[in-house]
């Protein structure tokens, strides 16, 4: 009798127990399903969710549960193990939008889909000035500090004698935390492949035997002018010159060799001072770029516009006067630079 009655309680208990299993995990599963289902609680489209390197599962998960989005952090690991997805989460910083959900978050973190930072490099800026406005533009790091040229030069690992010139000025997008390196080795491989580029298709008996050469060219043509229109034609004045042997004669180069002795003016005796990028001086090219050429400078370097010119002066404008003989360059010279009248329509 006794052992009847302890039976019939045993089983009286596991069942209950059976019970109280059964509905506190159909409790659980359907908390679990409500999660999935609701919005995160996520207040503004200005929320940001920060995952660095080497982040753990069970670390993003408090993460964001600690962040009040979630009520706990096993919603986090339950689903992103459901999913099968435990290796695929990215580093990165994500943007949070209001209204969306756990599976949204997690589709994010997978697809690595992080916030994009810019940093643009502008045409006709040195490569000391380029990489002090990527040092200067938030949130990039400056790992290139109180380094030489050549110092950087290796520490980026290039195959170059000379960084001047060899980065193309565009807007390159990173993840924060990107460094100063790692954009400038983005865009030496942009100039590489838009030289390349470019260098195949040059037109015919360019008196430029290298693509390098054709760099430089681009650089100075792009520190003569901003104007698209004027790119070739000014491309056209320097191929003309170089063929006949004729000194290129300009003054950005002059301005790049005095370096950090240039004072914002630029004088004779400058023109008269010794150095291998006064193109008063010397024939050919400068033996660098003397600046960052975007690919219209380097296309019109190598497409040169065809004519009569030899010279050109700046009208004060942003535009230039072209003109075929000395004498038509010198009158242009008195009315456009020393204000002094000259009719320049006789020589149309």
């Amino acid at each position: 009798m006794v052992s009847r009655r302890i039976r019939q309680t045993f089983i009286t208990l596991l069942l209950v127990a059976i019970a109280l299993a059964a509905g506190g995990g159909w409790f659980l599963w359907t908390d679990y399903q409500r999660v999935l289902d609701a919005p995160l609680a996520i207040a503004s489209d200005q929320e940001t969710l920060v995952v660095p390197r080497g982040t753990g599962l069970r670390q993003l998960a408090t993460q964001i549960a600690d962040a009040g989005m979630l009520p706990a952090a096993h919603y986090v690991i339950a689903r992103v193990y459901q999913r099968g997805e435990v290796a695929a989460i990215k580093a990165g910083e994500y943007q949070l939008t209001p209204g969306m959900t756990l599976d949204q978050l997690i589709d994010q973190l997978v697809a690595g889909r992080s916030l994009q930072f810019p940093v643009t490099l502008i045409e006709g800026r040195t490569f000391r000035q380029a990489l002090a406005d990527i040092q200067n533009t938030a949130p990039f790091q400056a790992t290139l500090v109180d380094l030489s040229d050549a110092e950087i030069i290796a520490r980026l690992g290039l195959d170059i004698d000379h960084p001047e010139g060899w980065f193309l000025p565009e807007t390159y997008h990173f993840n924060r935390g990107a460094t100063d390196a790692m954009v400038l080795q983005r865009a030496h491989q942009r100039m590489q492949t838009v030289l390349a580029k470019e260098w195949a298709k040059r037109d015919p008996d360019l008196p430029l035997e290298t693509p390098y050469e054709a760099l430089i060219l681009a650089s100075i043509i792009e520190r003569e002018t901003g104007r698209a229109d004027e790119r070739a034609k000014i491309a056209g004045v320097f191929v003309r010159r170089l063929n006949i042997g004729m000194r290129l004669q300009t003054d950005p180069t002059v301005i790049y060799g005095l370096g950090e002795d240039f004072d914002g003016r630029l004088r004779r005796a400058d023109l008269q001072r010794d150095t291998p990028y006064n193109t008063y001086l010397h024939h050919h090219l400068p033996p660098t770029p003397i600046a960052l050429p975007g690919q219209a400078a380097i296309h019109a370097a190598l497409h040169p516009l065809p004519g009569r010119s030899l010279y050109f002066v700046s009208r004060g404008d942003g535009s230039h006067h072209f003109s075929a003989t000395l004498a038509e360059h010198n009158c242009a010279v008195q009315r456009y630079i020393r204000g002094r009248e000259c009719n320049l329509e006789r020589f149309q």
